[in-house]
């Protein structure tokens, strides 16, 4: 599939459906590729008749790399935050929404509807917030409004999030224990997946891009963006809000936040989910993308 030079950097995209189809967008979290869009699940998206778009976000993947900018001091950017400097990262998660747009540019989509989870899920919310004009509905999964008072999640989750894993050049079997260690902290407590299965997708990351550092910055620009509740009370456009009842990494409350914060927005609480996206709540969560789409 094709890279696409927008917004002055190169993104990776992948385009399946019809040419008129419903033109669905989606953006994946922190430090993962667009492959956490599984294929099973965007094939159950195009039997609904939507056109999906898939992209790698700056820094990961097949996507342009910024590892010239070294890796940041999340210290740093959280005391500048609270000082109320800008911090000194190499982008936000504004130019990262502003990505989106400029591939929609390119694929010449004047409008389109945009789901993300986790990290994904600020940054449609951004297009939203920042190109109104450009967004026919908004999808928000596991993700939250940036309000500085919301719960964090547990601290298994935020330790296996963040620590250092293996060298995969050097030790290729102890980062992917790593990926499994972390798959298993954060998911979905009803509904594990078997190892066998983790094992290969994070076999399958690996062989498509090896990029350690993009994770840091890409966590640098969540830790440093700002909390969105006004300006998600400015929205227009249908917004739903999809949350696992047991996700440790960004707990219930912060769907609940958003969801309160944007208005009619419809929340969808998934008891059992954790901050994954397992094949048993695929149907449900693709229901509440059809709720937000099919409100116009």
């Amino acid at each position: 599939m094709p890279n696409a030079h927008v917004n002055g950097i190169d993104i990776w995209y992948d385009v399946t459906g019809p040419d008129d189809g419903k033109p669905l967008l989606l953006i994946s979290g922190v430090g993962t590729q667009s492959t956490r869009w599984p294929d099973a699940f965007v094939q159950r998206l195009l039997s609904r008749g939507y056109r999906v778009i898939r992209m790698d976000n700056r820094d990961i993947g097949l996507s342009q790399k910024f590892t010239d900018h070294g890796a940041p001091d999340f210290r740093q950017v959280m005391a500048d935050k609270a000082d109320g400097n800008v911090p000194d990262i190499p982008y936000t998660l504004s130019d990262m929404a502003a990505d989106g747009i400029a591939l929609l540019d390119h694929l010449e989509i004047a409008k389109a509807h945009v789901c993300g989870f986790s990290m994904g899920g600020m940054i449609v919310q951004l297009m939203a917030i920042e190109h109104p004009e450009r967004v026919s509905s908004v999808t928000s999964i596991m993700s939250n409004s940036g309000n500085p008072d919301l719960p964090t999640g547990t601290p298994e989750a935020a330790a296996v999030l963040t620590r250092p894993r293996p060298d995969a050049k050097v030790d290729r079997e102890g980062y992917i224990q790593s990926r499994l260690d972390t798959d298993h902290a954060i998911g979905s407590p009803a509904y594990p997946v078997p190892d066998e299965q983790l094992r290969a997708a994070a076999e399958a990351d690996l062989e498509r891009s090896y990029h350690p550092t993009g994770f840091a910055r890409q966590y640098a620009a969540v830790l440093a963006t700002y909390d969105r509740r006004s300006e998600l009370r400015k929205l227009t456009m249908p917004v739903v809000v999809i949350h696992g009842v047991d996700d440790p990494l960004v707990p219930i409350e912060g769907g609940r936040d958003t969801a309160a914060n944007c208005p009619d927005a419809r929340m969808i609480e998934i008891p059992g989910m954790g901050h994954d996206l397992p094949v048993e709540v695929h149907e449900e969560i693709i229901a509440g993308i059809d709720s937000a789409t099919s409100q116009l």
